[in-house]
């Protein structure tokens, strides 16, 4: 069955991608997280897949990385979490933040996740507390925090409220993705903090 897809990005909207593959378009359901790590529109990425068969429909799901994936699986072993309602939480937290919050036995912030209510929230305890199994991929290998790119925006982040770690997380992550991108480079540093800091909320959501 299908693994990947590897083509051009041909769309980009809401929880959608299209993909065009030597001359075949697909249509992927793909979660708000994973959209942000795919590249743009126009430009040539990987896609991995998992595809939903029944008597009545079709639909092909899509992820940013193996353990996106991994964590969508883990999802839909939760009774009453379908594929759209996996994808709905993984839209609106991040797999470390989930996985966070499970161990930590957290019902109140995971109710707070938009598709999870109380009921839904104690499944997902009783089903995933310690056995989330994330890929090693899905870390993100922070520097020293005397070299971390743009701490202070990290700082900033925090001070606002969000989980130091997971602050500095997503800004190495961003950092790493804009460091080839000859545009970003010839920014002023205001301008690039401002950038990034952007693209941190959009990250931390």
């Amino acid at each position: 069955m299908f693994n990947s897809f590897t083509g051009t990005i041909t769309f980009k909207g809401p929880q959608k991608l299209c993909i065009d593959t030597h001359g075949i378009e697909w249509e992927l359901t793909v979660p708000e997280s994973s959209l942000l790590d795919i590249p743009p529109v126009g430009q040539e990425g990987r896609v991995y897949t998992w595809l939903q068969h029944t008597d009545a429909l079709m639909n092909l799901y899509g992820f940013a990385s193996e353990s996106d994936r991994e964590l969508f699986l883990n999802l839909l072993k939760v009774d009453g979490i379908g594929p759209k309602g996996a994808v709905k939480i993984m839209s609106n937290i991040s797999a470390a933040d989930l996985a966070s919050v499970l161990e930590s036995g957290d019902v109140d912030r995971l109710q707070k996740v938009p598709g999870v209510g109380k009921k839904t929230a104690g499944k997902m305890l009783l089903a995933l507390k310690g056995k989330l199994s994330l890929s090693e991929d899905s870390s993100v290998s922070l520097p020293k925090k005397d070299a971390l790119p743009f701490a202070d925006v990290a700082l900033a982040l925090s001070n606002m409220g969000y989980d130091k770690k997971t602050a500095e997380a997503a800004v190495a992550k961003i950092a790493g993705r804009l460091a080839e991108d000859p545009s970003f480079a010839s920014q002023s540093q205001v301008q690039k903090e401002e950038f990034v800091f952007r693209q941190a909320i959009v990250e931390l959501a």
